[in-house]
C-alpha cells in the first residue's frame, strides 16, 4: 500500500455559503481544558463546518493538524502513516511516515507509541483534529488509537469528529475526566440560529408559521434545515406554502437515504423498515417486528446512525427523527405496502398482550381491524378509570371512529363512565341517552352488568355529580338491586346510594351503604370509588359527630389517595375535607388549614366548576368555620356566602341547610324548584331521543312508531316542561331530574 497522503486530506475543507457563526459553540470548544474532544453527532449535524471554523480561529491556542479520514484509511498502518502526515504539516520536525517495516503491534508498542508520545512532548501547543472517525473499525486502528489517547504528552489535544457514539477508549477517559463531549443535542440549531440561517438563505425573514413548521420538521438538524431552506428559496411560486415544504421534505429524504440509508447492511435496513411502524423503539415490540436480533440491532443503529433519539423517560427506548420516520415511511409504502398492515397488526399484539391499550388501540385501526381495537379498549377501560385515568380512555375512543363508537352500546357507556370520571356528568348524560337507543340484547360491559344495568349505574353516579341527590338515591337503589356483589358496579351503586343517604341527613344508612361500597371496591381493585367511598364514610362520621370513627376512615380514605395516587382527583376532595373538619373540632387550625387548602386546590382545579354542589358547599361552609375560628369575620362571610350559592344548586340541599344555618342565623336555602308533570313512558323515551341529533323522522324510526305520534308527544313533552324547543326541554328535564 502507498505511504503517500493526498494533500486534500491534511486541509479542512471549503466552507459552505450562507456560514452561520455559532458562537455558543466555537466558545465550548476554546474553554475546553480536557486532552480530549469528541464531537459526535449524524451525518448533515454541521461537525465539519464547527471544526473548520474553529481550527481557523486558533492564533491564540496554538498550532492545529487537520486530517480527514475515510475508508481507505481503515487499517492500522494506512491511519498511523496519516496521522504522522498529518502532524509533520503543523511540527516538520516530526517523521512524515512510519518506518519502511511498516505497522505490527510489537513494533507499535515497542517502538512506534513510545517515540510519538516522546516526540510530542515539551514542544508548544497542539491540537489534532481527526474528522470522519466513523470510517476507522478496524480492531487493530481502533486499539492503537485507544492507546495513544491515553497517553496523550502534555499540550498535545485530539479532537475526534464521528458520526458514531465512539466505544473504546472514551468511557475510560470520561471516567478519568480527560475528554470534553459535543453531541447532536449540543450541535442541533436553536430556534433563533434556525431562524437566523433562513433569514440568510431566503434572502428575507420567513414567515413565524414557516419557519415553525421547519424547525419542528427538522428538529434543529442542520442539514435538514439547510436543504429545506435553498428548496424554498428556489421555488418560483411563495404562495404555495405546502407545496414547497413538500419538495423540501423530497430533498432531505433522498440526501438522508444517499447519507445513511444505503450506507447500511441489508439486515439493518430491513430492520428500520420493519421497526418504522413503530412511535417508540425499544427491544419488545422491535423482536416482535423484526426478529430475535432485534434489541442488537437496536443498539447498534443507535450508536452508529444517531438519528434514533433516546426516549426521555426511559434511556433503553428510542424514536425515530422526524425526517428518518418520514424517509422510511416513504420507503416502506413504496417497496412493500402490502406489509404495512400485517406489521400495525402485530405491533399491536404485542402491546395488547404488555396491557399497553393506547398504543396497541392505535395499531389496530392504522392496520384496519376496528373490532380488535373496540376489545382492547373493552378489556382495559375499566383498569384504567379506576386508577384515574379517564383522559386516557377518551384518548382511546378518540381513535376510534365516531361511528364505531356512536353505534356500540358498550362504548357509549364506556364514554360516560370516562366522562363522569373527569368530572362532567352532562356528557356522560349525552352517551347515556345513545347507549339507550343503541341497546340491542343483553351485552355486557366491565365486570358482570348487561350494558342497561350498566346505564343505570352512571345515571346515578351523574345525578350525584349534578347535585340531584333526589334522584340520585331512587336511581341508586334500583341500581344497587340490579349488580352484582364484589363488582366495581356495585361499588358505584352503593357509593350513589349511600352520598344521597349522606346529604339527607340519614347517616346510619348512609355508612351501611358506603361501608359496601368500600368493600366492593377493595374486591373489585376500583381505587376510584374506593377513595370516594371512603371519604365520604368520613364526612358521614364527622357530621353523625363519631369523631373517633372519623378519624379511622379519614386515615384510610387519606392512604387510599396516596396509594392509588388520586391526589389531584376530585373524587379525593371529601376525605380532605373530612380530616380538615375533624382538625378544627380537636382546634387544630393551622393544620386544618393545609389540609383544607388542597381540597380547594383540586376543586379549582377541576374545569367543571358547576359538578358536585354539595361537596362544594361543604368546603365553602368548613372554611368559613376555619376562618371564623381564626376570628377573620369577613373571610368567613365570603365562604359562608360561597356556600350558600353551592346549596343553591342542589336539588335539595339536605343537611346543608341545618349546616349553614348554624353558621349563619338568617341563612335560608333556596329549594330545588318544583318538578314538573309526570311524563309517560313513551314521553320518556322521545325525550331521551331529543338528547341527539335525530330529526322527528328518525326518532319515529328508530322507536318503530309513526311520525305523527311523535310530534304529538314532543308537543306534550313541551307543555308538561313548559318548553318552546327541544335543547330547552332537554335542559329543563335535566334540571328537574326527569333525564
Amino acid at each position: 500500500m502507498t505511504s503517500s497522503v493526498a494533500t486534500f486530506k491534511l486541509h479542512p475543507p471549503a466552507q459552505p455559503p450562507h456560514l452561520l457563526t455559532r458562537p455558543r459553540l466555537l466558545r465550548r470548544l476554546d474553554t475546553a481544558a480536557e486532552p480530549v474532544v469528541v464531537v459526535s453527532a449524524p451525518a448533515g449535524a454541521g461537525k465539519t463546518v464547527l471544526l473548520t471554523e474553529w481550527s481557523r480561529g486558533l492564533a491564540a491556542r496554538g498550532e492545529c493538524a487537520w486530517l480527514s479520514l475515510d475508508a481507505y484509511d481503515n487499517a492500522p498502518g494506512r491511519l498511523w502513516t496519516c496521522i504522522l502526515r498529518a502532524v509533520h504539516h503543523a511540527r516538520p520536525n516530526m517523521p512524515a511516515r512510519l518506518d519502511s517495516d511498516g505497522w505490527t503491534v510489537d513494533a507499535w508498542l515497542e517502538e512506534i507509541l513510545p517515540s510519538l508520545v516522546t516526540g510530542l512532548g515539551g514542544e508548544e501547543p497542539l491540537t489534532l483534529i481527526l474528522d470522519g472517525l466513523e470510517s476507522i473499525t478496524d480492531a487493530d486502528a481502533v486499539r492503537s488509537l485507544a492507546d495513544f489517547l491515553t497517553r496523550l504528552p502534555h499540550g498535545f489535544r485530539v479532537i475526534l469528529s464521528t458520526r458514531h457514539i465512539p466505544g473504546r477508549p472514551l468511557p475510560t477517559l470520561r471516567a478519568r475526566g480527560l475528554t470534553a463531549e459535543l453531541d447532536q443535542h449540543d450541535l442541533a440549531f436553536t430556534p433563533e440560529e434556525a431562524q437566523a440561517v433562513l433569514t440568510d438563505l431566503l434572502g428575507s425573514a420567513p414567515s413565524a408559521d414557516t419557519s415553525s413548521a421547519l424547525y419542528e420538521a427538522t428538529e434543529g438538524w442542520a442539514a435538514a434545515l439547510c436543504i429545506m431552506g435553498r428548496t424554498l428559496a428556489r421555488s418560483a411560486n411563495e404562495a404555495d406554502r405546502e407545496g414547497n415544504l413538500a419538495r423540501g421534505r423530497q430533498a432531505v429524504t433522498e440526501y438522508l437515504a444517499t447519507e445513511v440509508l444505503y450506507r447500511l447492511t441489508t439486515e439493518q435496513r430491513e430492520f428500520l423498515l420493519r421497526t418504522s411502524v413503530l412511535d417508540e423503539l425499544s427491544t419488545g415490540p422491535c423482536q416482535a417486528l423484526a426478529g430475535e436480533r432485534a434489541g442488537v440491532l437496536l443498539r447498534e443503529l443507535a450508536r452508529t446512525v444517531q438519528l434514533l433519539v433516546p426516549v426521555a423517560a426511559d434511556p433503553s427506548a428510542y424514536r425515530h427523527h422526524r425526517a428518518l420516520s418520514s424517509l422510511l415511511s416513504d420507503v416502506l409504502e413504496s417497496e412493500r405496502s402490502d406489509t404495512v398492515v400485517s406489521l400495525h397488526r402485530s405491533a399491536a399484539q404485542w402491546y395488547s398482550r404488555q396491557g399497553e391499550t393506547t398504543v396497541a388501540v392505535r395499531h389496530w385501526t392504522l392496520g384496519g381491524d376496528e373490532s380488535a381495537a373496540v376489545a382492547s379498549v373493552l378489556d382495559g377501560w375499566e383498569k384504567a378509570i379506576s386508577a384515574g385515568r379517564s383522559a386516557e380512555v377518551s384518548h382511546w375512543l378518540d381513535l376510534l371512529s365516531p361511528r364505531t363508537v356512536a353505534v356500540d352500546a358498550r362504548l357509549c357507556v364506556v364514554a360516560a363512565m370516562a366522562a363522569l370520571s373527569g368530572g362532567a356528568p352532562e356528557t356522560a348524560r349525552r352517551w347515556l341517552d345513545v347507549a339507550q337507543l343503541r341497546q340491542t340484547g343483553p351485552e355486557t360491559v366491565g365486570e358482570g352488568s348487561t350494558v342497561s344495568d350498566a346505564a343505570a349505574v352512571a345515571q346515578a353516579m351523574a345525578c350525584c355529580l349534578k347535585g340531584e341527590v333526589l334522584t340520585a338515591g331512587r336511581l341508586g337503589e334500583s341500581a344497587v338491586a340490579g349488580t352484582l356483589p364484589l363488582t366495581s358496579w356495585r361499588a358505584l351503586a352503593c357509593t350513589a346510594r349511600g352520598a344521597a343517604l349522606l346529604w339527607a341527613g340519614r347517616y346510619e344508612e348512609a355508612e351501611a351503604l358506603l361501608g359496601e361500597a368500600t368493600r366492593d371496591a377493595h374486591a373489585a381493585g376500583h381505587g376510584l370509588v374506593l377513595v370516594r367511598a371512603l371519604g365520604s364514610r368520613a364526612v358521614c362520621a364527622l357530621l353523625a359527630g363519631r369523631h373517633e370513627l372519623a378519624r379511622i376512615l379519614s386515615d384510610e380514605a387519606l392512604k387510599a389517595v396516596a396509594t392509588a395516587g388520586l391526589g389531584g382527583h376530585f373524587v379525593s376532595v371529601p376525605a380532605y375535607i373530612g380530616r380538615a373538619g375533624l382538625l378544627l373540632e380537636e382546634g387544630q387550625v393551622e393544620e386544618a388549614e393545609r389540609v383544607l387548602a388542597g381540597a380547594e386546590a383540586t376543586l379549582a382545579a377541576s374545569p367543571r366548576t358547576e359538578s358536585e354542589p354539595h361537596v362544594r358547599a361543604l368546603c365553602h361552609f368548613t372554611r368559613s368555620r376555619l376562618e371564623s375560628a381564626r376570628h377573620n369575620t369577613d373571610a368567613a362571610r365570603k365562604a359562608r356566602e360561597a356556600a350558600e350559592r353551592a346549596a343553591a344548586r342542589c336539588e335539595s340541599p339536605g343537611v346543608l341547610t341545618d349546616l349553614l344555618g348554624r353558621v349563619g342565623g338568617d341563612t335560608v336555602v333556596t329549594p330545588a324548584a318544583p318538578r314538573p308533570q309526570d311524563l309517560s313512558r313513551g314521553e320518556r323515551r322521545v325525550l331521551r331521543a331529543l338528547c341527539g341529533a335525530l330529526t322527528l323522522r328518525e326518532i319515529a324510526s328508530e322507536l318503530y312508531v309513526s311520525h305523527n305520534t311523535v310530534k304529538t308527544q314532543v308537543r306534550a313533552i313541551f307543555r308538561k316542561l313548559d318548553a318552546h324547543d327541544r335543547s330547552e326541554a332537554v335542559a329543563r328535564a335535566r334540571e328537574c331530574g326527569v333525564l
